[in-house]
């Protein structure tokens, strides 16, 4: 059956939008379609940002909102029922394209005291099953549930089920949230546990017929605002423009002391404010920004322009990105206008967005959510299923990962994140002293049983073991020595003697330098003609996995099969179905050549050799992945319109496609992830993110489960 769920506000600044589209991708997460419907906006005159971000982030569309004003001269007419026929048209129109439809009613005004009413309408006219939102900020249990108890008999008595429950947002807030970014007396530790109330089991009103649904912890990084927004907000001007669009405001620190009392307090992600005299000041950040610090930037008071003079000096500041601000304000009135500022998730600020849905997503009971939706589906693995299900396997498989790129700024960031996420259990090769300077100037802290191993302390002992693995092609120890002052080599080494289970290695070397050790020292497993590798594509709908994009420039027949098998074993390990399309510039037999001969020499074998996999080929890419198409090139085909796993002919055809794919629909790619290897070694483009990173690792980490699982049989 089709559900549909009410989001409703119990008060203002509850956090509406940030939790409506949390709970979106918490469906998608655990495999549902979910669909999202905002049917008023209160936007004065621009765009709708709950509807902005549906698009852009959890990429639905939903139908066009009714303006505020125009509902309010609907309804001032006495004409609320043609309202309601309105709101209930829109939504008709994406009801049946979804398993399950969030409806996002309207943020609560004390101005606007008919917007709870307006939302007991909606969700009654859309014969909605009902959410509160609630940010209880100071309130005791006993007093949140009064106010629930009140809210919730606006729509129907807690023992109702149309009323499901709540979802506690920002638990933990304090009463002057937005002044905890000002503080003079250093930035505010964002990572200091807050003393949480425990609402669901001291409040009274939480029952099986009314369910916290999830408690959202307050974080205060979520409030902060891109310089640019603090540029537009207080009509600043530059002096330099530096990264204004990408640095944020974690902390704000307004200076008035001496200039030797501020050094510890130049951290990334602060904004210096101080008198545009303060010469000292200026340098003293400049020089932050040269040794690596990404400060949010620095605001210049009483319109003093600083000395060009100055200025040359700290070009290689500017150069650096550091955002240079000016105002007429003096230093008093600028904090006071940085303390006022409004720190509502900008529409264009999809970063900061997907970290707040994040947040919510995994905050809520996403067992209790899929056993209330207890929809019949077609199986389906989305985008966010897809990282739910990787995530979790990976904290099961509980492996160590090496990571030979210890001094790499993204690389260092992964593994914290991997570490506190408990996707794996990292290992980081470098100078520890090099590691941990380069984590400070990231603002990152590397946990103390993070491991962090010198290679120096240890690279000749494993001189004797690589001697031993390489005598057949003459290696000598001093080759080896040699050959070990490469960190690649030194960790794959860790992987070939069983002391680490995997290798994540790519960001700042080649692939041949990640892969050529392994194929030394590793070597491939037995049932493997060749080593190969697949992506992850991320499309809007579902995942699928593309083969060989990243290493066989032109395999033959029977090196084509193998990989189409590796592909598909890949794909069900990671809770995709695989169909199989070997593809070709020709469908069936429509074409002639060595190439389309080619795949279809390489089709039969991999049917002969596993013909419990559904394999098809040659299919040309839109009838393997289009329906429509499917039903005219290949109608009788298995595979085609359905496939979930694209096998291309050669390296040409597969890096190519992949790159188009990612760059032209804003794909999320994850890999490559290699195949093939005995044990699990993985590269990265040197263009990864730091999110990037991250999944790679917890790639490797099942790769290395399923290694291990398979020896036990």
């Amino acid at each position: 059956m089709k559900k549909t769920f009410f989001i409703a506000p119990t008060a203002e600044h509850a956090g509406l939008t940030s939790v409506s589209l949390g709970l979106v991708r918490a469906l998608q997460t655990i495999g549902l379609n979910a669909g999202f419907f905002k049917p008023i906006t209160q936007a004065d005159g621009g765009d709708d940002r709950s509807i902005s971000f549906a698009k852009e982030i959890v990429r639905v569309t939903p139908p066009g909102a009714i303006e505020l004003n125009e509902a309010q001269d609907i309804m001032s007419r006495g004409d609320k029922g043609l309202l309601m026929e309105r709101i209930v048209a829109n939504y008709l129109k994406i009801k049946d394209d979804y398993d399950v439809v969030v409806v996002e009613g309207l943020v609560a005004n004390q101005n606007q005291a008919y917007t709870t009413r307006l939302n007991i309408d909606i969700a009654s006219n859309l014969d909605s099953e009902v959410i509160l939102v609630a940010a209880p900020k100071e309130l005791t249990p006993s007093a949140l549930d009064q106010h629930l108890q009140v809210i919730s008999s606006l729509f129907a008595s807690p023992e109702d089920p149309d009323v499901l429950g709540v979802i506690l947002n920002k638990v933990g807030e304090p009463i002057e949230a937005a002044n905890e970014l000002s503080n003079q007396k250093g930035p505010v530790d964002t990572a200091k546990p807050v003393k949480l109330t425990d609402y669901s089991s001291d409040c009274k009103i939480f029952s099986r017929n009314f369910k916290l649904i999830g408690s959202v912890p307050w974080d205060l990084s979520l409030l902060s605002l891109r310089i640019s927004d603090v540029v537009k907000q207080l009509a600043l001007n530059l002096i330099n423009k530096g990264d204004l669009d990408t640095r944020r405001v974690k902390h704000i620190l307004v200076v008035s002391a001496n200039v030797q009392d501020i050094l510890p307090k130049l951290t990334p992600g602060t904004l210096v404010v101080t008198s545009g005299d303060r010469l000292d000041v200026i340098l003293a950040a400049s020089m932050a920004a040269i040794s690596g610090v990404e400060l949010a930037g620095v605001l210049l008071t009483n319109s003093y322009l600083p000395p060009k003079d100055l200025m040359t000096l700290c070009k290689q500041a500017m150069l650096a990105g550091l955002p240079i601000l000016t105002t007429s304000l003096d230093t008093f009135h600028g904090a006071q206008a940085l303390a006022k500022l409004n720190r509502e998730v900008q529409p264009d600020d999809l970063q900061r967005m997907e970290s707040a849905m994040t947040l919510v997503s995994e905050s809520l009971d996403l067992e209790w959510l899929d056993s209330q939706c207890q929809i019949k589906r077609a199986k389906r693995l989305s985008p966010p299923a897809f990282r739910h299900l990787l995530s979790e396997t990976a904290r099961a498989a509980d492996k160590t990962i090496v990571l030979p790129e210890g001094n790499e700024p993204r690389t260092i960031c992964a593994a914290v994140i991997c570490h506190e996420r408990k996707l794996a259990k990292c290992i980081l090769i470098g100078n520890p002293d090099e590691v941990q300077s380069v984590a400070a100037l990231q603002g990152v802290q590397i946990p103390p049983d993070l491991k962090i191993i010198d290679p120096d302390s240890v690279r000749e002992q494993y001189v004797p073991p690589m001697v031993e693995l390489r005598k057949s092609k003459g290696l000598t120890p001093q080759m080896a020595l040699a050959m070990l002052e490469d960190n690649v080599v030194l960790a794959t080494m860790m992987v070939a003697l069983d002391e680490v289970d995997g290798l994540v290695s790519g960001a700042v070397h080649t692939t041949a330098n990640t892969v050529r050790p392994a194929l030394q020292l590793i070597k491939t497993n037995a049932d493997a003609k060749v080593v190969s590798s697949v992506f992850f594509m991320c499309l809007p709908e579902q995942v699928v996995v593309y083969g060989d994009c990243a290493i066989n420039p032109d395999p033959n027949a029977e090196e084509l099969a193998d990989i189409a098998i590796q592909s598909a074993d890949s794909a069900q390990a990671f809770g995709i179905e695989p169909k199989v399309a070997m593809i070709s510039y020709s469908t069936g037999t429509s074409g002639t050549g060595s190439d389309v001969d080619k795949v279809r020499e390489a089709t039969r074998l991999a049917k002969e050799k596993r013909p419990d996999l559904l394999i098809d080929g040659p299919l040309q890419y839109d009838a393997a992945s289009t329906a429509s198409v499917a039903e005219k090139k290949a109608p009788d085909s298995p595979v085609a319109g359905k496939a979930t796993v694209f096998i291309f002919p050669d390296l040409n055809t597969g890096n190519t496609t992949y790159k188009a794919v990612q760059r032209s629909a804003n794909v999320i790619s994850v890999g490559p992830m290699l195949q093939g290897l005995r044990k699990p070694v993985n590269d990265l483009s040197r263009g990864a993110l730091i999110e990037d990173i991250v999944f790679t690792i917890a790639l490797t980490a099942v790769q290395a489960e399923q290694v291990a699982n398979k020896k036990a049989r």
